[in-house]
């Protein structure tokens, strides 16, 4: 079994968020493809840490409780990306393959952040695989510190 390491990661600072982006509430219409979007893009991830199942959704019932909190980018109709935002937490965030290294990422995570700050919320936190070193510059870039880093297996 793999070691996992995840790094809990924090943002104080003021952003400057341009609406670039638009993110609508997740819609029960989206679920098969957002199930297939979230399971493509964490897929690797999960073989490489051996974590089961490798195909995280399967059911839109694991989905239910989240759905309140999920919010989806669409481009000519379809997901390009995806972020959770639970209280100051932000969770979740994905770019589907074909959205992929456009800066899309940035912008959604920008997006979440200024959400996020609209609600009240000074410090926002996420965690992030150690193994997902895309992801860890992507959040450092944008202002994130790592405050703890954690072994979960």
């Amino acid at each position: 079994m793999k070691e996992i390491i995840a790094y809990e990661m924090s943002f104080k600072k003021e952003v400057e968020y341009s609406d670039e982006v638009f993110l609508i509430p997740f819609q029960k219409k989206y679920w098969d493809e957002y199930k297939q979007k979230y399971n493509e893009c964490f897929c690797e991830m999960r073989k490489a840490l051996e974590v089961e199942p490798i195909n995280f959704y399967s059911r839109y019932s694991q989905m239910k409780d989240k759905a309140s909190n999920t919010y989806l980018c669409l481009k000519n109709g379809v997901i390009a990306g995806s972020v959770s935002c639970y209280g100051n937490e932000i969770d979740d965030l994905f770019v589907a393959k074909a959205f992929q290294r456009q800066g899309l990422g940035r912008k959604i995570l920008l997006w979440g952040i200024n959400h996020i700050k609209k609600q009240g919320y000074d410090e926002i936190t996420l965690h992030v695989a150690e193994w997902n070193q895309y992801a860890v510059k992507l959040y450092l870039e944008t202002g994130f510190t790592i405050q703890k880093e954690e072994r979960v297996r």
